[in-house]
């Protein structure tokens, strides 16, 4: 599938949470050459190029199903950041002493071009895009949001992995004087995920810098977290600092914290029940209806070839 990348385009401003939750009609933005008859739950969503002098409405985006993106305070009051407690409120209420700025990030285990990073240099060769996902975080509640960010792949090539690199492990700042949660054992820090290679390098997962089209809030993993659509809200891992290329399976901390409850993949099935509730339904972030659960969050088309053979009953 040719997924083609949109342009660089500035933001907008936000439109009030009264005029979000009134309005009548959402713009449909879909990818480029892709007729409405053919929108299907695979394909990616594109920001059009505005004309000149037309300001770009994030909050009138859609995503790839033709769903409205949720807005701007819900995107970034209801956070899974447990580094700034375990309530979904905490991160935004206890992020702020966080510093983003400066960072840096380690590159390292099996490539030809390991090395440490400030920030800018890191982001520098990427030309960041803005891609509307539908995302499906934990205990059934799912969202919409505009992320902005550059293809994991991009950097996966980038640093030329060597044969014997067949996952990514992707580490989390530790920094118990700013970030409040870390300073109680409720997971064991620094917070670990990981990715399969083939995994890491297909096109819709994404190292996000923003969101709305502003730079990414404390409370949404400032300033680099990861976005991997298909899969369980837990594979999001945020404030990254290290991105490991491995030859084992590493132990993501769910997966390490409660096996029975949490695997490596973790990706969406409805025909998976977690051990304490059902994925079938799902309700969206603002809504009280509930929705079907869809094989893979709804992007089946482009990721379902991976796990092709596998018995996701046992590999979840």
């Amino acid at each position: 599938m040719i997924i083609r990348r949109p342009p660089d385009i500035a933001s907008s401003e936000i439109t009030p949470e009264q005029v979000y939750v009134d309005r009548r009609s959402f713009i449909r933005l879909a990818a480029a050459g892709a007729a409405g008859a053919a929108m299907t739950p695979g394909s990616l969503s594109a920001l059009g190029r505005p004309s000149r002098g037309q300001q770009v409405r994030f909050e009138d985006m859609e995503s790839e199903l033709g769903e409205p993106v949720n807005s701007y305070e819900e995107i970034t009051t209801y956070n899974n950041f447990y580094e700034f407690g375990t309530g979904k409120s905490d991160p935004a209420r206890n992020s702020g002493p966080f510093k983003p700025k400066p960072w840096t990030v380690t590159v390292e285990g099996h490539v030809a071009k390991p090395g440490e990073y400030h920030l800018e240099d890191f982001l520098a060769p990427y030309k960041l895009e803005d891609r509307v996902y539908r995302m499906r975080c934990v205990e059934a509640w799912s969202v919409v949001v505009p992320w902005r960010g550059f293809p994991l792949a991009d950097l996966v090539k980038r640093v030329e992995p060597t044969g014997s690199a067949k996952f990514l492990e992707l580490t989390t700042v530790v920094r118990p004087d700013e970030m409040v949660g870390q300073r109680y054992r409720v997971l064991e820090w620094p917070y670990l995920e990981g990715l399969r290679i083939d995994e890491a390098t297909n096109p819709l997962a994404l190292l996000v810098t923003g969101v709305y089209g502003r730079d990414l809030p404390n409370q949404n993993g400032a300033p680099l977290r990861l976005i991997v659509p298909w899969k369980y809200g837990f594979k999001g891992v945020k404030s990254i600092v290290k991105i490991r290329f491995v030859e084992e399976m590493p132990r993501n901390t769910w997966w390490a914290m409660n096996a029975r409850e949490y695997g490596f993949f973790a990706n969406v099935n409805p025909e998976v029940s977690h051990p304490r509730w059902s994925q079938a339904h799902e309700r969206r972030l603002g809504e009280l209806r509930r929705r079907e659960t869809l094989m893979f969050n709804g992007y089946g088309e482009q990721v379902a070839h991976m796990y092709a053979g596998m018995d996701l009953h046992k590999w979840f």
